[in-house]
C-alpha cells in the first residue's frame, strides 16, 4: 500500500515521499483496520517535518495528524465499533491508504458527515469551540478578538461567535480578505499593523473585549494585548510567526492582561474517553446542521505529495489541501 513519510528535518515538500509499505495486516485484538477515505495536510504536520512542533521521537516516519475513513476489520474484542463504521482517527499516520490502529484511537462519526469535512475535524472545530468556550463566559453582544482569522480556526471562530449572538473582531493581513470573511459573518475585519489597537477601538468604542486568540506570536501577540480591555486574556494556540510571544509591562501590570497557552493534546485528548466523544458529536452534529464548515482548495493523491505540500506551503490559499488516498472510495 501507499503511505507518505519523512526521513530528515526540512522542507516538507523536499523532504516528504510517497513510498510502497507493507499492508497492515489483520487487527489484533483491541484493533481496527481502517481505510483511509480523505486526510487533511494540517499546519502542525508542517511544522513536524520543519522540526518546529512535537512529532516522531524516530525517524523515518509516516505523517498526517487528522484523517477518516471507514472500517474494513475489527479485532473480536472490540465491541464499540464495527466494520463499516466512519470513524475520525486519532492516530499521526493519515497519510497512507490504511491504518491499523486500536479501536480508542478512532472515534465514530455520523454517516452524514461530508467525508472532506470529517477529515477536518480532529482539530481545528474543537480548537475554535473550546477557546471560545474554556477561557471566558462571552454572553451575546460581547467581542472576542482575533488574529490569523482567515485560517480554518479562524473562520470556525467566526461562525461559532455568530451562532452565540458573541461578535468577533477579526485580524487578517491583506485588505482582500476583507470581503471574504465579512460574508462569513465577520463583524469586523481589521488589516494588521502597529496602531491595531487604536483602530479597533476607534471602531468599537469603549465595548469590553475580554478575550483575543493568537495564532502568530511575536509582535501580533503585543497588538492583540492592545485591543484588550482591563483584565482580558489572550490565549495563543499557535506559533505562526515563529518568534516568542510579546506583551509589555504596561499591559500585565496596569491592565491586568493574562497571557496563557492552549494545546489541544492537554485540553481535549487528556479528557475522559465520553466527554472527548461528546465534543465530537456536537461538532459532528454542528457540520451536519451547517453551522461550521472549513472550505477546501484541492485535493490530491498520495503520489502527488510534492506538488501537495508546495500548494499546502503557498500564502494566499483559499481552502484546506487534502489527500484522498483511495479516491473512489471518497
Amino acid at each position: 500500500m501507499k503511505a507518505i513519510q519523512f526521513a530528515d528535518f526540512g522542507v516538507p515538500h523536499e523532504v516528504c515521499v510517497c513510498i510502497e509499505a507493507s499492508e497492515p495486516g489483520p487487527p489484533g485484538p483491541d484493533e481496527v483496520i481502517v481505510t483511509v477515505d480523505a486526510s487533511a495536510i494540517n499546519p502542525a504536520d508542517l511544522l513536524i517535518v520543519e522540526g518546529r512542533y512535537p512529532g516522531p521521537a524516530a525517524l523515518p516516519a509516516r505523517l498526517g495528524i487528522e484523517g477518516t475513513g471507514r472500517i474494513t476489520a475489527a479485532g473480536k474484542c472490540v465491541s464499540s465499533l464495527a466494520t463499516g463504521d466512519r470513524v475520525m482517527i486519532l492516530d499521526r499516520t493519515n497519510w497512507a491508504e490504511q491504518v491499523k490502529i486500536g479501536a480508542d484511537q478512532a472515534i465514530k462519526l455520523p454517516d452524514q458527515i461530508d467525508v472532506l469535512q470529517a477529515a477536518m475535524i480532529k482539530a481545528n472545530p474543537p480548537t475554535a469551540l473550546l477557546l471560545l468556550r474554556d477561557f471566558a463566559a462571552l454572553q451575546p453582544g460581547e467581542w472576542v478578538v482575533q488574529n490569523a482569522a482567515t485560517s480554518a480556526v479562524g473562520r470556525h471562530v467566526i461562525k461559532l461567535a455568530r451562532a452565540q449572538g458573541v461578535k468577533t473582531i477579526n485580524i487578517v493581513r491583506r485588505s482582500e480578505d476583507v470581503p471574504t470573511l465579512e460574508a462569513i459573518g465577520a463583524d469586523l475585519v481589521v488589516v494588521a499593523g502597529e496602531d491595531l489597537g487604536a483602530r479597533v477601538h476607534g471602531a468599537i468604542g469603549q465595548a469590553p473585549v475580554r478575550l483575543g486568540l493568537d495564532a502568530v506570536g511575536g509582535r501580533a501577540s503585543l497588538h492583540l494585548a492592545d485591543c484588550l480591555s482591563d483584565g482580558g486574556i489572550i490565549v495563543n494556540y499557535g506559533f505562526l510567526s515563529g518568534d516568542p510571544c510579546m506583551i509589555r509591562p504596561h499591559h500585565l501590570i496596569v491592565h491586568g492582561i493574562t497571557l496563557v497557552g492552549f494545546w489541544l493534546v492537554q485540553r481535549l485528548f487528556r479528557r475522559t474517553r465520553d466527554e472527548i466523544e461528546a465534543v465530537y458529536r456536537e461538532i459532528a452534529q454542528l457540520i451536519i446542521d451547517g453551522v461550521i464548515e472549513a472550505p477546501v482548495e484541492a485535493t490530491y493523491d498520495l503520489e502527488q505529495v510534492k506538488q501537495a505540500l508546495v500548494h499546502a506551503e503557498r500564502e494566499g490559499r483559499g481552502g484546506k489541501i487534502l489527500f484522498v488516498p483511495n479516491r473512489t472510495a471518497a
